[in-house]
């Protein structure tokens, strides 16, 4: 009984910083880019306009709800709640901390520790394309259905060299399970030293995936208006651009587990199991998390965007070969080793 009180409370506490970095995360792209571009950014709502993202919230929720005469209003309506539901599902799979030992029970920071994580965090990724989808296609508008289309084929398209580069650390893992592959690398045996190159293409797809630049084709508003939510407002355009938010955090979170060692860092086997080891494997564990957001935010205000046909040559013609190319090396190299 007290395992699974201990688990909603953690499921709860998760589910509020997923949305409290997300919101934050808004706070901190418009400060870095106001620094990139010698502004000062917001400075009104509090100090230093700390409050800017509280303000934000509070006008999505007062604006008008507005739904097209012409839409399909139950999926003009669920579009933006099944793309918000799929990003705070895929960090549950997620180890933010070594287990905490507490009156002889074993606490894991965890939500769920399958065995299959990684199946199951792709399952629930490539859902996500449906609220675009159905958003897209529900508002009746034909920017909207372009942006929708481009999103689709977009996220498939990346999806696959995702996965193609993600069989090569598995090769090397010999597992599906987030927990294991984070306790295989304890000390400075972090995968993205045995898989650079595998590294190298899940990040581009990461961002591709989270549809932000220089991959923000599905929504450029020198294009499309504004893409799959141009017919969006209130808090269904606001869905839309929170969970692009939770997404950049949960891919952060994601590459931190799988090619940097998660919440490992050096000589954390040679402490004692407590809560100062959860603690700082917790602490570690954000502040790759934090790195990786500020990596996503830096290269949206430094790179341009991709052409269309550019974007798709990237990831059939250079991508996908990539990965193949990288399951034959770590094959042999792993048949050499043995």
């Amino acid at each position: 009984m007290s395992d699974l009180i201990f688990k909603l409370i953690f499921i709860s506490v998760i589910f509020g910083l997923s949305l409290f970095i997300a919101m934050y995360s808004t706070y901190a792209e418009r400060k870095l880019a106001a620094f990139l571009q010698d502004r000062l950014g917001p400075n009104r709502a509090g100090p230093f306009g700390i409050l800017q993202p509280l303000a934000d919230g509070i006008k999505l929720f007062f604006k008008e709800e507005f739904i097209p005469k012409a839409s399909d209003r139950w999926l003009f309506i669920m579009g933006p709640g099944f793309f918000m539901i799929t990003a705070l599902m895929t960090s549950a799979v997620i180890p933010f901390a070594p287990d905490l030992p507490w009156n002889g029970q074993i606490f894991s920071m965890q939500a769920a520790d399958l065995n299959v994580g990684i199946l199951y965090l792709f399952g629930v990724v490539s859902l996500g394309v449906y609220g675009i989808l159905i958003g897209g296609w529900a508002s009746n508008n034909k920017f909207s259905l372009l942006g929708a289309i481009r999103a689709a084929s977009q996220n498939i398209s990346y999806e696959l060299a995702m996965g193609l580069s993600i069989v090569s650390l598995i090769m090397v893992s010999s597992s599906l399970s987030l927990r294991d592959i984070v306790e295989q690398q304890n000390g400075w045996h972090w995968n993205v030293l045995y898989q650079p190159l595998g590294f190298l293409i899940f990040i581009i797809c990461a961002f591709a995936e989270t549809n932000r630049a220089p991959f923000d084709l599905p929504e450029c508003e020198t294009e499309l208006v504004g893409g799959y939510h141009t017919e969006f407002s209130s808090m269904k355009l606001g869905f839309y651009l929170f969970a692009e938010y939770i997404n950049m955090f949960v891919s952060s979170a994601v590459l931190a587990t799988l090619y940097f060692g998660g919440y490992q860092f050096p000589f954390i086997s040679s402490m004692d199991p407590g809560l100062t080891k959860t603690l700082l494997g917790a602490a570690v564990m954000f502040g790759k998390i934090f790195f990786f957001i500020f990596l996503f935010i830096w290269i949206r205000w430094t790179l341009p965007r991709f052409r269309y046909d550019q974007l798709m040559n990237l990831g059939w013609k250079v991508l996908i070969p990539l990965a193949v190319l990288n399951i034959i090396l770590t094959g042999a190299f792993i048949l050499f080793k043995s």
